[in-house]
């Protein structure tokens, strides 16, 4: 009609195309949800005090009863650990992704999203990036923490750096499987138990806590090739936190563990930022 009163008049308006849209539009959702973050602060503190928990308990109540390259030093199981607590806390914030997500499903946000002229992608987008500096904040913490209980890196600043980067890539890439989790369920809830039941596994069968040649054989296997295990052998050799000695495992992964973790991170981003976008385009519809 033409007063466009029709129901080409009433149509959600078009998303502008182009990189820039879609980046302007990913930075106001992460601007939006950082945001809301401030203001529910019990959120970002309990956040922190989980991994926290983890550093003094492994550190106090492990260190010295596990040998890590023939020796039980607590100071060396510390070192051998501090890894491994790094990388499990920045995979356990896919957890709170997808109940992100899920609680925006379910209170009719996306839809109202969907009504705006902004690339469709942007709103997960957005998400994972407020993820992702939550993340670097509880990072941030938890190092601090790790060096009062006596914690130390061994190389450059440069190689220190490096190590944090490939554990923001990875919390990055684990938060797309979250975003594909909290749009695949109907609420919050079963997003948080979805996202976390199968972290477990992938976190314990790895050699995150524990040398992986003390495992069982077809569990060496997996553990050395477990995404997990990689960025945690490349913190580990970034951070200089390998003990005197250590011989990695013949894995590819094992051997080329920067190189590794860089494509599992990379590899999960494209394939799980395809599906959510997919489903985000469905579920919403």
């Amino acid at each position: 009609m033409a007063n466009g009163t029709g129901a080409e008049g009433l149509a959600a308006p078009r998303p502008r195309g182009g990189v820039l849209q879609s980046l302007g539009d990913s930075l106001v959702i992460t601007k939006r949800n950082l945001i809301r973050m401030s203001r529910i602060p019990e959120m970002i503190i309990f956040g922190l005090i989980q991994p926290v928990m983890f550093v003094v308990l492994f550190s106090y109540v492990f260190g010295g009863s596990i040998s890590v390259g023939g020796s039980t030093s607590p100071a060396a199981y510390r070192e051998f650990l501090m890894a491994g607590i790094f990388a499990q806390t920045v995979t356990f914030a896919t957890a709170g992704a997808g109940a992100g997500i899920a609680d925006d499903m379910h209170k009719g946000l996306i839809d109202r999203f969907r009504s705006l002229p902004m690339a469709r992608g942007a709103v997960l987008t957005g998400r994972t990036l407020a993820d992702l500096v939550q993340t670097a904040l509880t990072v941030t913490v938890l190092a601090v923490v790790a060096l009062i209980v006596g914690w130390r890196t061994h190389t450059s600043f440069g190689e220190v750096l490096g190590g944090f980067a490939l554990l923001m890539l990875m919390g990055y890439a684990f938060s797309w499987i979250g975003a594909l989790i909290g749009l695949s369920v109907r609420t919050p809830e079963a997003a948080t138990s979805g996202g976390l039941i199968w972290l477990f596994p992938l976190t314990f069968i790895s050699n995150a806590f524990v040398p992986s040649d003390n495992m069982p054989s077809f569990l060496q296997t997996i553990a050395e090739w477990n995404p997990f295990s990689a960025t945690v052998q490349a913190t580990r050799e970034l951070f200089g936190n390998l003990p005197p000695g250590y011989q990695a495992p013949d894995a590819w992964p094992m051997q080329h563990p920067v190189i590794a973790s860089v494509l599992w991170s990379v590899l999960i981003v494209v394939a799980f930022r395809t599906l959510a976008v997919r489903k985000y385009r469905s579920a919403a519809a």
